[in-house]
């Protein structure tokens, strides 16, 4: 790959307004019908998703969990997990983009000062996308006035090459964490289209590279200070959503598949079904948890919420492998033809489990599961 992306420039229509949840999920039930058309050929061909990512951004879906103080929906955590698991159902690197602007869009809300969240939440109302990642080592920030001077690159993560602003985390000196919001537009950002993964081959993973660039002070904010902070646990909540829809992909080509042929494996069929619903179960309870937290955000509720939505990544991620790898083990031969392209449903689910933390999630589970009095 390694093409410089310019940005692209969209005359996108005012963004609707959602107004309900049940408006909420129709739309994105909606919008996934319309990707699961082209999602084959898109990943064939590594067409990028521009014109489906507008249209989400049209219809209003980007902007659900803006926060009702700045005039927002702000849709359950329960609701949010399923909507992008609807939308990966119909193309699972949209659905990671949505993940990325999603978790992004939760730091804005539990860190940034007033001024610069009214200032962004406006532009996502309007149907701005956002994407989340870090500079990388050797990269400059250095006081400059009232902001910093900024040199360097950010890490490659999906949806920056679809995003109207980078959120990028840093260390200012001496040593703070925070991060900056760049706008993608901003002249001495340059994106470029450097993903060349095997799977989820459309999701628009990228990385920023800054030349030299004033950021101004009202553009910072200070990074989230626990490992446990709601940003985090929604990210994984997401990702599990991403995973639950590679799954739920997956088992829809299986039932085609089989066809007749399913009364002969109904056994293999009914552990997939139930895997799956339990899959949905674990994102259910905590999207629950980690609406606690947000509302109430002292350090017990935000390890409760981050284990279950640990755990729901984990379990997520799971599924949705073992449903590929049952396409071919049940379907046997009517599924491994080429052109029908099955097999990135195994491809999404084994490339995005990659981007989950697991040894380290199990780790931090089992030192929460072991405190004093939690037995």
């Amino acid at each position: 790959m390694g093409t410089v992306s310019q940005f692209h420039e969209s005359l996108r229509p005012p963004a609707h307004r959602i107004e309900s949840e049940e408006e909420a999920i129709s739309t994105a039930r909606d919008l996934a019908a319309a990707f699961r058309h082209q999602a084959s050929e898109r990943d064939i061909n590594r067409i990028l998703p521009f014109a489906e990512l507008d249209a989400l951004s049209v219809s209003g879906l980007t902007a659900i969990t803006v926060p009702p103080d700045h005039e927002g929906l702000d849709v359950s955590n329960a609701l949010l997990a399923e909507i992008v698991a609807i939308i990966a159902e119909g193309d699972a690197s949209i659905g990671e983009a949505l993940e990325r602007h999603f978790s992004a869009l939760e730091t804005l809300r539990t860190q940034a000062a007033e001024d610069l969240k009214a200032s962004l939440f406006a532009r996502v109302l309007l149907g701005d996308r956002f994407a989340g990642t870090a500079l990388t080592d050797g990269t400059e920030l250095t006081a400059e006035g009232p902001g910093y001077r900024l040199s360097g690159r950010t890490r490659q993560v999906p949806g920056i090459l679809f995003a109207d602003w980078i959120a990028a985390a840093a260390t200012a000196p001496p040593s703070r964490p925070v991060t900056l919001y760049l706008a993608r537009g901003e002249e001495g950002v340059q994106v470029v289209d450097d993903w060349d993964g095997f799977g989820q081959r459309t999701n628009g993973s990228a990385t920023a590279i800054v030349g030299t660039l004033h950021v101004n002070a009202d553009a910072i904010a200070p990074a989230p200070s626990s490992g446990h902070s709601t940003g985090i646990s929604l990210g994984l909540l997401l990702k599990a959503g991403v995973s639950l829809g590679i799954a739920r992909a997956a088992w829809s080509d299986l039932m085609t598949a089989i066809g007749d042929r399913s009364t002969t494996v109904l056994p293999q069929i009914g552990e997939r079904a139930i895997r799956i619903e339990a899959t949905a179960a674990a994102l259910e309870r905590a999207g629950r948890k980690l609406d606690i937290a947000q509302v109430n955000p002292v350090e017990a509720a935000m390890a409760d919420a981050h284990f279950s939505c640990s755990a729901a990544a984990i379990l997520a991620g799971e599924t949705a492998l073992d449903t590929a790898n049952a396409l071919f083990e049940l379907a046997g031969e009517t599924s491994v033809g080429i052109g029908l392209n099955l097999d990135r449903h195994w491809r999404n689910a084994r490339i995005h489990a990659l981007s989950l933390p697991r040894d380290k999630l199990v780790h931090t589970a089992g030192e929460y599961m072991s405190e004093p009095g939690r037995a």
